[in-house]
């Protein structure tokens, strides 16, 4: 064959070649073309204003599971990482919605902070497609939720059981006193632990309708100054019969008059607690002490006893409905476990706190610290 001819082939050959590659250039081209208006296709109207004013968390990922928009919330709980999530149980329903098109919704517990062990929040999660290409996580923290819901539940748990005990002693005592009613000298003695029975009842009764409504209403809305002095007064004047019979004093020391912001009638009933716990846990002939000081705005109030003391790992329990260091000296006392609890939210409530001091053997000190009230306003003619 002429050489000439393979020339022409040779020539042919590379036409034809170039000709597909140009083709194949130009399919590409087209295909990158496409696959770049899809990932530049922008965020639907309105999306990014509503994510950002969610209550909840709000994130917005793309077609490659990045996150492209978070709310603040979202950081707040520390959901995402630059552009992408946190939580692989998101990620993982976030690319179960993408297959399958349907929104999901899941249960989950995220541990917030990346130093320690940080801190376990309780989710609810919905992942749901928005458009073609974008999915929508939404994340509502349900941890104080559910925590109020367990606390209900060991509050019913610890009334029925509280409650449970003085109504089946009257009822017990009932059925004696029936049992005994030709012998005067049982019926009296049975008598008289019905009476004690029933005014635990009673006591119990009030001081949860006095904790129900602390918990519910805000002293400091209708806030008026209270006098610490006069409080004091009064607290330790409801508590003398008491001290009286187990031949104690109730020694008061006030250093500093002082006012708060609040209701006077609270602030009396967390003192009035506090000497009350005082007098029934201290032995006979001993003394309660009141001191009132002011220290860097806050009027502090000690109630200080030489009582049996606090073991260390009791100390945080105190404060607990219902708990009870010696169940068995409470039973004797007649104390509920609610006393330091109403101390407790009252202090709440009025922008304070309770602290303890405890040693066995050696009595405790409870102080009851609330700011004080600023100066009045003058009047001006």
């Amino acid at each position: 064959m002429d050489a000439s001819w393979y020339v022409l082939l040779a020539l042919l050959l590379g036409f034809a070649i170039g000709a597909a590659s140009v083709h194949l250039l130009g399919v590409a081209a087209q295909r990158g073309r496409r696959v770049m208006a899809i990932a530049s296709e922008p965020v639907p109207d309105g999306i990014a204003a509503m994510v950002h004013v969610l209550e909840s968390a709000g994130i917005v990922m793309d077609g490659s599971s990045q996150v492209i928009l978070s709310s603040p919330v979202a950081v707040a709980l520390d959901l995402v990482d630059g552009r992408a999530l946190r939580s692989p149980e998101i990620l993982a329903a976030v690319r179960r919605v993408r297959r399958t098109g349907e929104a999901e919704v899941l249960d989950l517990v995220h541990r917030r902070g990346r130093i320690g062990t940080g801190t376990e929040m309780h989710l609810r999660v919905r992942v749901a497609p928005l458009g073609n290409r974008f999915m929508l996580v939404l994340a509502a923290d349900r941890t104080e939720e559910l925590r109020l819901a367990g606390v209900r539940r060991d509050f019913v748990a610890n009334i029925s059981h509280e409650l449970k005990t003085p109504i089946g002693a009257v009822a017990v005592l009932a059925e004696a006193i029936e049992a005994a009613a030709e012998d005067p000298a049982r019926v009296r003695a049975f008598a008289g632990r019905m009476q004690l029975e029933a005014d635990r009842l009673a006591r119990m009764s009030k001081e949860l309708i006095d904790l129900s409504r602390i918990e519910a209403a805000d002293p400091l809305a209708h806030a008026e100054r209270v006098s610490i002095s006069r409080i004091v007064d009064v607290a330790i004047d409801r508590n003398k019969v008491q001290a009286a019979a187990k031949r104690m004093r109730i020694i008061p020391r006030v250093l500093d008059e002082a006012e708060v912001l609040g209701s006077e009638e609270l602030v009396t009933m967390a003192v009035q607690n506090l000497v009350a716990n005082a007098v029934q846990y201290s032995p006979e002939a001993t003394h309660v002490g009141v001191g009132v000081r002011v220290a860097d705005g806050i009027v502090e109030i000690a109630v200080t006893d030489k009582g049996v003391g606090i073991a260390p790992e009791e100390q945080e329990r105190v404060f607990e409905r219902f708990y009870r260091v010696d169940p068995a000296r409470s039973r004797v006392t007649g104390g509920t476990g609610l006393g330091l609890s109403i101390v407790k939210h009252v202090a709440a409530s009025h922008g304070g706190e309770i602290t303890l001091w405890s040693r066995p053997g050696q009595g405790s000190t409870f102080t009851l610290r609330l700011p004080v009230a600023g100066a009045p306003a003058k009047e001006t003619a």
